[in-house]
């Protein structure tokens, strides 16, 4: 029988829609806006974060997960089945089997969640894959083989640090730190030390322009517009790359505890392994200038960022769902 599938990275701050065959279709931000008046979905993924920060008291955008893991289950729902629509587009005549990426320490309930809510959005059947996985597979770390592999897979909500080897996980975590919480680092270090008070799309815009993992000898500067906190009035001030670097120390070191602690519980066969072959970045948030350099710094493996890194997951679970049999053990499988 005839049955279309899709590969869904299910992320805090975008959500990517992978098609088998065709690539990658769907990059949209996990973002809905509803009336609440009626509880009606109004807009969902580009034009509702247009709305983010703009909108009247009738109208609330929001985003429906929250480190990585469904925060609100009708509004994830809403926004599954705006998605699966979109890419499949037209009329069908069979329901899609859609496979979901989801962090590694979720737990049974949070995937339950996950799940049903596929499900509910109009799937045939549901599959889940833990992200750590799917971005190895996008990364194309040959995860089969019995040597070890480091993936980081720093996302919007969560950063997920695993090694693995023959196809699973040997030790992973789960840190709830990500680009989101780069962001509002930006904004908590404007807000003291320049008295201004941006939104989380300026402090965003701040992170993409001009930021940086490390100090940059040639520094990066950009002119933004926020409130003033002491006379309310509109205010611009120049910002550079330093202030972004100082103002996201205290995340990095979360990371890069981290992944100290997974390195602390990897067996020395697969250390070893790791040393050789280096640590492989995934994720939107690896594409943080430096990010690599800080990191192989601060653990002394070498560090690598994979190509288009925050593409990793979405193309994994592509690969994952055209070779279903191959990955069985790495997927959590419900009809």
């Amino acid at each position: 029988m005839f049955t279309r599938r899709i590969g869904i990275d299910l992320g805090t701050t975008y959500t990517l829609v992978h098609l088998p065959g065709r690539g990658i279709v769907l990059n949209e931000p996990s973002v809905v806006a509803i009336s609440l008046l009626d509880k009606k979905v109004l807009a969902v993924g580009d034009e509702a974060k247009e709305m983010i920060g703009r909108t009247p008291d009738t109208i609330v955008a929001s985003r429906p997960l929250k480190d990585g893991v469904i925060a609100d289950y009708r509004t994830t729902e809403a926004m599954l089945r705006y998605f699966i629509n979109k890419a499949l587009g037209g009329v069908r005549f069979f329901r899609a089997e859609v496979m979901v990426a989801v962090p590694g320490g979720i737990t049974s309930t949070e995937r339950r969640a996950v799940i049903d809510a596929t499900l509910a959005a109009g799937a045939r059947a549901a599959y889940i894959i833990k992200e750590p996985i799917a971005a190895a597979i996008g990364a194309n770390i040959p995860i089969g083989s019995p040597s070890g592999h480091m993936i980081i897979d720093i996302g919007g909500g969560t950063s997920e640090i695993a090694v693995l080897s023959l196809g699973g996980i040997v030790v992973n975590t789960s840190v709830r730190i990500g680009g989101n919480k780069f962001d509002y680092a930006i904004q908590e270090h404007v807000r003291k030390k320049y008295g201004l008070a941006i939104g989380e799309r300026t402090a965003e815009d701040i992170k993409i322009t001009i930021g940086s993992a490390l100090v940059m000898d040639d520094k990066l500067s950009t002119d933004i517009r926020g409130r003033d906190m002491i006379t309310g009035l509109p205010r611009t001030v120049t910002i550079v790359s330093d202030d972004v670097t100082e103002a996201i120390q205290n995340e990095l070191a979360g990371i890069i505890q981290a992944i100290k602690n997974v390195l602390q519980d990897t067996p020395p066969e697969l250390s070893a392994d790791v040393m050789d072959k280096g640590m492989v970045l995934s994720g939107g948030s690896s594409l943080l200038r430096n990010i690599d350099k800080l990191l192989a710094q601060a653990i002394g493996v070498p560090a690598y960022v994979a190509d288009e890194p925050e593409l990793c997951v979405a193309r994994g679970t592509g690969v994952a769902l055209d070779n279903l049999e191959s990955y069985k053990r790495s997927i959590l499988a419900t009809r």
